[in-house]
C-alpha cells in the first residue's frame, strides 16, 4: 500500500482551478475599485523652538471615494492637524481637499473635494461579515499606483483604543497586511464592497491588523457630512474605575465586578449632574451596568443629551438610584 508521500508524489493535487478562482476574485475586485482609492498627501506645521523658521512636515495615507460629488472618507490621523491636504488619483490628477469633519474617538474624517462625476464605493453590511470571509485591503501609499493585500476576516467585535483615548467598538481584525500608507484605504469583500476603513497595525505582531467597520465607519461619515461633527453626551465628571467588594456585589445583587467612580462633578448649564456626589460608585446607567469608564463612554451617545436619565450608584455602600440630564461635549 502506497504511503501519503508517495501517494502525493505520483498524484499531484491539481489546486490549478481553485487559485485561479481566488486570483480571479481579487483581481476583478481591484478593477473595480482602484479607481475610488486615492492618495493623500498632508501638511503639518512643526514647532521648533530652537529655530524660529516657520516648518512644515509631510504625511500621507489614502483615502476612498463615498459619493460622486467628491466626499472622501480616511483616518482621523492621516489629516489631523493638517494645513494642506491634497488628493491623487491613480490616473495622476492632483486635487487639494478640505476637511468636512473628523472624529478623533472613531478615528474617521470626511474630506471635500471639488470634483464631480467621480466613481464612488458602496458600502456592505459589517454585522454580516463572518470570521473567515476573504478581505482585501487597498490603498495608495505613493499616489500613480495601489497596493493591494489579501487575506481573511480573522475575528470580529474587537476593540480599539482612539489617540484620544476612547474606545473603538467592534473593529475588525484581518491579516491582509498593511503598512502605514494603507491607512484610510477601504477593506473590501469578495464584491467590492466596503467592510471596513484600514485603521491600524501592531507592528511587533504579524497578522494583528484593524479596521473600522462599514457601519460604524457610514454613521460616523454621515453626521460628519450634516454637522461637521459627532454629538456626543456628557455628565460633566472626573472618574475612575474602582473595583467592589464581594460583599457590596452580593448586598446590592450586582452582576458587574466594578464600577465607576466619581471623582469630581463639575457643574454646568448644559448639564444636570446634581444628584452626584463625589465618592458615588456608578454601577449602571439608563439601567444598562456600567463597569468601566469606557462603559460610560458608551452609553454617553447624542440620544442621550437633554434626557433625563437614571444612575444607578453605590452611596455609603448601599445601591440607590438617582437622575441626571446629559449635555452635549464639546459646548
Amino acid at each position: 500500500m502506497e504511503n501519503a508521500l508517495t501517494f502525493l508524489a505520483h498524484h499531484p493535487v491539481n489546486d490549478a482551478g481553485l487559485l485561479d478562482a481566488y486570483s480571479q476574485t481579487v483581481t476583478g475586485v481591484v478593477g473595480t475599485v482602484a479607481e475610488s482609492v486615492v492618495h493623500i498627501e498632508v501638511q503639518r506645521p512643526v514647532n521648533d523652538r530652537r529655530n524660529p523658521e516657520r516648518k512644515t512636515q509631510n504625511g500621507a495615507g489614502s483615502g476612498f471615494i463615498i459619493s460622486s460629488d467628491g466626499f472622501i472618507i480616511t483616518n482621523n490621523h492621516v489629516i489631523e492637524k493638517a494645513e494642506s491636504i491634497r488628493v491623487s488619483f491613480v490616473d495622476g490628477r492632483k486635487v487639494n481637499a478640505e476637511i468636512k469633519g473628523a472624529d478623533p474617538s472613531t478615528d474617521i474624517a470626511v474630506l471635500k473635494i471639488d470634483e464631480t462625476g467621480l466613481k464612488a464605493m458602496s458600502f456592505a453590511d459589517s454585522s454580516a461579515l463572518q470570521v473567515g470571509q476573504i478581505a482585501i485591503a487597498i490603498g495608495n501609499p505613493m499616489g500613480l499606483q495601489y497596493t493591494v493585500t489579501a487575506g481573511v476576516v480573522s475575528a470580529l467585535g474587537r476593540t480599539l483604543r482612539a489617540s484620544n483615548g476612547r474606545l473603538i467598538d467592534n473593529v475588525i481584525q484581518t491579516d491582509a497586511a498593511l503598512n502605514p500608507g494603507n491607512s484610510g484605504g477601504p477593506l473590501v469583500n469578495s464584491l467590492g464592497q466596503i467592510i471596513g476603513v484600514n485603521t491600524a497595525m501592531i507592528p511587533a505582531a504579524q497578522g494583528l491588523c484593524f479596521a473600522i467597520s462599514s457601519n460604524l465607519a457610514a454613521q460616523i461619515a454621515g453626521q460628519l457630512i450634516l454637522q461637521g461633527k459627532v454629538r456626543r453626551a456628557q455628565l460633566g465628571i472626573a472618574a475612575q474605575p474602582v473595583k467592589l467588594t464581594a460583599r457590596m456585589i452580593a448586598a446590592n445583587k450586582l452582576i458587574t465586578q466594578s464600577g465607576v467612580y466619581v471623582v469630581e462633578t463639575i457643574p454646568d448649564g448644559n448639564y444636570d449632574n446634581s444628584h452626584l456626589h463625589t465618592g458615588d460608585i456608578i454601577v449602571a446607567f439608563d439601567n444598562v451596568p456600567v463597569a468601566s469608564v469606557d462603559d460610560m463612554h458608551q452609553q454617553l451617545t447624542e440620544k442621550q443629551i437633554g434626557r433625563k436619565v437614571p444612575v444607578d450608584v453605590l452611596r455609603g455602600g448601599h445601591k440607590m438610584t438617582v437622575t441626571v440630564i446629559p449635555g452635549p461635549a464639546g459646548i
